[in-house]
């Protein structure tokens, strides 16, 4: 299947822009990802200051965006146009989504809106399926999992780095062509299970 090759592409929705980062949103991305609430469930610890959070910010965004997944937006509202949030898709195998949002924007639907948006443009890139992951105490993070229609596969244990403890992680997937398939690295190199998961 042929894979368009987009670059992130401006997204517009009812109340969202999705666009680039640019490096002059690095003040916008510290405050996000210096937010205790936020980045409680993620696997770094919350930075603490913008040239702490240059390193992450160049890995996870910047430097993505010569690649042919380059799938790495900032959550902004229209009013504004600045950075309150993020989305974006995993140049790896699982094509794995992930997200994050200030905590004074939670319960307000915004990041269910940008990554329906997100997963619109992966669907329609041609990419074949998509997963997601999240912690199991994270129930928020799996809710926007079920309302993009993804279905709970498996669960998995695994020793978070760098923060270094165990987390039992439950996988989601939402398969685009009609194939009954499922993503097995997680399944293949953890110890696993599978939950009666009730939506």
């Amino acid at each position: 299947m042929e894979i368009l090759q987009e670059n992130s592409p401006t997204i517009y929705t009812n109340r969202l822009i999705l666009r680039k980062f640019a490096l002059d949103d690095l003040p916008y991305y510290h405050k996000i990802m210096s937010c205790k609430v936020t980045n409680k469930y993620l696997p770094w610890f919350p930075t603490k200051s913008e040239q702490d959070a240059l390193g992450i910010y160049h890995r996870n965004c910047l430097d993505n965006y010569d690649k042919t997944c380059g799938y790495r937006y900032a959550i902004c509202l229209k009013e504004d146009n600045i950075p309150i949030g993020y989305c974006g898709m995993s140049d790896s195998p699982s094509n794995g989504i992930g997200y994050g949002l200030l905590v004074q924007f939670w319960n307000k639907g915004i990041v269910t809106e940008a990554v329906n948006a997100l997963v619109d443009r992966i669907k329609n890139a041609g990419y074949p399926f998509i997963t997601a992951t999240h912690d199991v105490n994270n129930v928020y993070s799996g809710a926007v999992m079920r309302k993009l229609g993804m279905q709970y596969k498996y669960s998995y244990r695994e020793l978070w780095q760098p923060k270094n403890y165990e987390v039992t992680f439950r996988m989601y997937q939402l398969n685009f062509d009609g194939v009954d398939r499922t993503y097995m690295e997680y399944w293949d190199k953890y110890p696993h299970f599978v939950e009666d998961i009730i939506d």
